[in-house]
């Protein structure tokens, strides 16, 4: 398993993919993925507790009916099953995605 991750990294691997992330490390039920949304977040809630570490850029987050906004270095916690998205993010926008 790949226990080293880097921006060049996760940019790199994102760019050979159709959908706006990508898994770059799992064990058991821990995993992490790089998000970068271009328009509109369509994700929708997850099965598991998340953490989002804001890798670049800026946006407004909306989680069930509060909206904060968040930028470079932030972390974001969702718990499992919560609605949650981006909106109006930059175009340099992009997180690490972790799920517990």
């Amino acid at each position: 398993m790949n226990f080293h991750l880097t921006l060049e990294k996760a940019k790199a691997a994102l760019a050979k993919e159709s959908n706006p992330f990508v898994l770059l490390m799992k064990d058991r039920e821990m995993s992490v993925e790089y998000f970068a949304p271009k328009d509109t977040d369509t994700q929708t809630p997850h099965e598991q507790d998340e953490l989002y570490v804001i890798a670049s850029g800026s946006s407004d987050f909306v989680r069930e009916n509060e909206v904060v906004s968040c930028k470079t270095g932030d972390v974001l916690f969702v718990p499992a099953a919560m609605v949650h998205r981006f909106q109006n993010f930059s175009d340099d926008f992009a997180t690490w995605v972790i799920f517990y």
